[in-house]
């Protein structure tokens, strides 16, 4: 791993795992609690009837009245501040005037910049009742993005935290999609490393394991997201024609979740943790 410092940051990917000083993780809490804050606001929001043209409109409207941007109006053409994804999309779920339905289940991801760092941070909504399956796959998927936060420390591996995704998913017979993974940020967007999510079934994740020596090791002040997308039937994703939408090919229920984290002297950090401890907005209120 070669590594850089806050100095040495520039708006442009390297290749280079960049690692942080403290200047770093107190922009990240800036930036991680705000974009945290956004997605309390959108929790009595989600309701049957709303569209999600209107979702991401309150996220845009929020975002610039708490002196931010969204990252991603411009990103790549991309033209709204959020990605919303319903049922069977995985991710990248583009706004508009699909309406929610009772039983909806839905993952809302914004990323926003706040003083030239991003905050990213996506979870799991549902409108009004979820079927028994819908909830149980979201309460697994954040459970599985939980162990893989867990697996994180300095002498750690990605591996560790693919690994760890990987086993809740097995043991509850979901599978982990491949096709997408989490990613570096900072000041930027998108940065190494790429952060995988899946553990193939033949391989220990130790060192007699050559995929696990070849897994970046983890270091303090690296920065980077957990996001696992976990589907009720098979992994494999398909793109739909606008270029965006990733769905499950087999049109099974998919769920995500994510946090914006980064690693410290004995740990880890997490820089979106709701204020509210509404970490789950399906469970919220019960």
């Amino acid at each position: 791993m070669t590594a850089s410092t806050d100095a040495d940051l520039l708006p442009m990917r390297t290749g280079e795992i960049r690692t942080h000083g403290p200047d770093g993780f107190e922009g990240m809490r800036k930036a991680g609690r705000l974009v945290a804050e956004c997605l309390d606001m959108l929790v009595p929001e989600v309701q049957p009837g709303v569209t999600t043209a209107h979702l991401d409109s309150l996220i845009h409207q929020f975002v610039l009245d708490h002196g931010a941007l969204p990252a991603t109006v411009g990103y790549r053409g991309y033209r709204h501040a959020s990605c919303i994804s319903l049922n069977h999309v995985i991710c990248h779920g583009i706004p508009g005037p699909r309406v929610l339905k009772e039983g909806d289940i839905l993952n809302i991801d914004v990323t926003l910049i706040l003083e030239g760092w991003h905050g990213d941070h996506s979870r799991m909504y549902a409108a009004g009742k979820p079927k028994r399956k819908a909830e149980r796959l979201m309460d697994l998927t954040y459970e599985a993005m939980m162990a893989g936060i867990g697996a994180i420390r300095p002498g750690a591996r990605i591996a560790d935290i693919a690994h760890a995704i990987t086993a809740i998913a097995r043991k509850n017979r979901l599978s982990v999609v491949e096709d997408f993974c989490g990613h570096g940020l900072g000041r930027l967007f998108h940065d190494e490393p790429n952060v995988v999510h899946a553990w193939p079934l033949n391989q220990t994740p130790d060192e007699s394991s050559k995929a696990w020596r070849e897994s970046p090791e983890l270091a303090p002040g690296m920065f980077f997201t957990v996001e696992p997308m976990l589907n009720l039937g098979k992994k494999d994703a398909a793109i739909l024609s606008d270029g965006w939408t990733a769905v499950t090919r087999d049109r099974q229920l998919s769920a995500q979740f994510e946090h914006s984290v980064g690693v410290t002297e004995d740990g880890v950090e997490i820089f979106t943790q709701s204020p509210k401890g509404w970490h789950v907005p399906h469970r919220v209120g019960e």
